[in-house]
């Protein structure tokens, strides 16, 4: 029973990390993005 704990707490961490990842390059893009149409307005 304790190496399923362990396991469930470690597979909770992993997701964790994962869904968190996905979050901060979701931003990035969008902030990139964001900085891409800038420069685009400022050049027409």
């Amino acid at each position: 029973m304790k190496t399923l704990r362990n396991w469930s707490i470690l597979l909770l961490g992993i997701a964790s990390f994962a869904l968190a990842g996905c979050n901060t390059m979701q931003g990035a893009g969008e902030d990139i993005e964001d900085a891409g149409d800038s420069i685009q307005d400022a050049a027409d």
